[in-house]
């Protein structure tokens, strides 16, 4: 972690990373249990943050892309929902003052990509 960016996270990147963890182990695990052939996935987490100072996230979009052959789009929705309804604690938290949007997209299943934290 740094305090200016140049060595590492700050900390309100940590926190954006925190919802890539919170709810992509969730939406892994329920695709699991859901039996959807999930090859691997990236989580991309942009945050807008207010001009004036403590300068907070004033709206989060978490956007997924997904990638297995024969993944149910309903399925990955339903993960989507119960991850941020129900299991992720930190977006519960962060939602409760800030405007959160949920994407996904599924790939084929030979595209990589990688975790990106904007701010």
């Amino acid at each position: 972690m740094d305090g200016s960016g140049e060595a590492g996270l700050s900390p309100m990147e940590l926190l954006l990373a925190s919802v890539a963890g919170c709810s992509g182990v969730d939406v892994a695990s329920i695709l699991r249990k859901k039996r959807q052939p999930l090859d691997g996935f990236d989580v991309h987490v942009r945050g807008e943050r207010a001009p004036d100072h403590p300068r907070v996230y004033t709206h989060i979009e978490v956007f997924y892309e997904l990638r297995g052959e024969g993944l149910d789009p309903k399925a990955v929705e339903q993960a989507l929902t119960l991850s941020k309804t129900k299991y992720c604690s930190v977006s519960a938290m962060l939602g409760t003052t800030t405007k959160m949007t949920w994407r996904y997209r599924i790939l084929p299943q030979d595209i990589r990509g990688e975790i990106n934290i904007e701010t």
